[in-house]
């Protein structure tokens, strides 16, 4: 029996084992946005340096950064030309809020039919288990087919504020010949995916003030302007009547999906219907002249992730509001740059403000679009991995969401980076009830495996 179907052969029988680390590691509370599980995120790192000093890699290390640590190791193969795949994961998740919608307890793993439910499940400490659960079978069937460097962060739920600064500064011990990432999800679990395009980030708190503290509106209305009256006139007038963003400059630099781009998102089974079958929306709005598929995967967009002022609470109370404060993120396609979106937007703001209040923005967070080779190696390498569990090919598409580190990576280290996963369009993630599908988390185990192979034998 060769040194693969030793491995695939450990991995079927294993399942238990597996599926015991994967629990073990989503019960701990790893919520990065929390100074009250500051504690626990340490705790997570240490669990994972542990495993993967389990697993017989070298050099493994819990590395400080400005905030939440990295977790770092490295394994060579027995071959020195064999290339080098720098494997990126990361070990933080979402808040639970709202508590109460929630079925089951988030960091107690439950499971139920084929689904296992809880905080992280998909996203993405199931993601970071079934590479593990890959590379132990791969290391306990013989030596490693490729060279295997390892950065698990705990900031990503968060913008990443630190990684930046990281992997510049730690460039030389990161140097790989490409990048595994298994950060993102297939369209359903009879379709496994490649994702070669990712939308970038810009991310404000928008804040309009007015009065020096809240007034009577009955005294005052009239008179002051409303600061919540403002805000709501500013959103709406970024967009127009074809829902394309009304920001100066804003399409200036936008790659336009090419005639190819277009066919195989058409062959996406992406459909209208699809999108109000995941969402439970009454119809569909977006950008004119394209379809469901390119709004979300090759089109940029402006959307209002959070609305706050005056009087919220049960009941009335009258008043005109001190100030209004709007949370506002862009999403960002190639050759769009973050920091002239964020130029603008107060362009935007400059022209359209009456002087009847001032307005404050800060910048949340930022990141870039990517666009990776689909021909690269290591690409053709999954593609063939994911084809061997699954018995047909995958599809290519552009994910709508934002990866940040795949832009990073392309831009320090000159890497591009395998982008998949096993994470289903109804896992819930960033929401109640967060589930990850256990047969599709199986068969991507699999996948990993045949990849390691495909890539070391390249």
């Amino acid at each position: 029996m060769d040194t693969r179907s030793k491995a695939l052969e450990y991995a079927n029988s294993h399942q238990k084992l597996f599926m015991d680390n994967l629990i073990s590691l989503v019960r701990i509370p790893s919520v990065s946005t929390a100074p009250e599980h500051k504690g626990d995120m340490q705790k997570t790192a240490e669990w994972l340096s542990e495993r993967l000093t389990s697993l017989g890699m070298k050099n493994v290390q819990i590395m400080p950064t400005g905030g939440h640590p990295v977790v770092f190791a490295e394994c060579k193969a027995a071959g020195e030309t064999k290339p080098t795949v720098l494997i990126y994961g990361h070990y933080d998740v979402q808040p639970v809020d709202p508590i109460d919608l929630w079925k089951t307890p988030p960091f107690e793993p439950t499971q139920i039919g084929d689904n296992l439910f809880a905080r992280g499940a998909s996203d993405m400490k199931g993601q970071v288990i079934a590479t593990l659960n890959a590379i132990e079978s791969v290391m306990q069937a013989g030596d490693p087919p490729v060279n295997m460097k390892f950065i698990f962060e705990g900031e990503e739920e968060i913008g990443s504020p630190n990684l930046v600064p990281f992997i510049e500064k730690h460039k030389d011990l990161l140097a790989c010949d490409v990048a595994l990432n298994p950060d993102s999800g297939m369209i359903d679990d009879k379709t496994p995916t490649i994702t070669y395009a990712l939308r970038g980030m810009a991310y404000f708190e928008l804040r309009i003030y007015g009065p020096k503290q809240d007034l009577h509106s009955g005294l005052f209305g009239g008179a002051v302007h409303n600061p919540a009256v403002v805000l709501a006139d500013l959103i709406a007038g970024m967009h127009d009547d074809q829902w394309r963003v009304t920001l100066p400059g804003f399409y200036d630099k936008v790659r336009s999906l090419s005639d190819q781009e277009r066919i195989e998102l058409a062959r996406l089974p992406l459909t209208e219907d699809y999108y109000l079958q995941q969402t439970g929306a009454p119809a569909l709005y977006g950008e004119a002249g394209y379809t469901p598929a390119e709004r979300v995967g090759g089109r940029p967009t402006l959307d209002v992730n959070g609305l706050l002022s005056g009087f919220t609470g049960v009941g009335s109370k009258t008043v005109l509001p001190a100030y209004a404060m709007a949370k506002i993120s862009m999403r960002l396609v190639p050759d769009q740059n973050p920091h002239e979106v964020e130029k603008q937007l107060i362009a935007y703001l400059n022209e359209k403000t009456p002087p009847t209040v001032r307005w404050e923005i800060t910048n949340l967070s930022a990141g870039w679009a990517s666009i990776s080779d689909i021909n690269h190696p290591a690409t053709r390498a999954m593609v063939e991995g994911l084809e061997a569990a699954w018995g047909i090919k995958p599809l290519y598409k552009r994910d709508g969401g934002s990866v940040p580190v795949v832009a990073d990576m392309q831009r320090i280290l000159g890497v591009d980076s395998v982008l998949t996963g096993f994470g289903l369009a109804d896992d819930n993630i960033h929401a109640p009830n967060e589930k990850l599908h256990l047969p599709t988390w199986q068969k991507g185990t699999n996948a990993l495996i045949h990849f390691f192979y495909n890539y070391g034998n390249v």
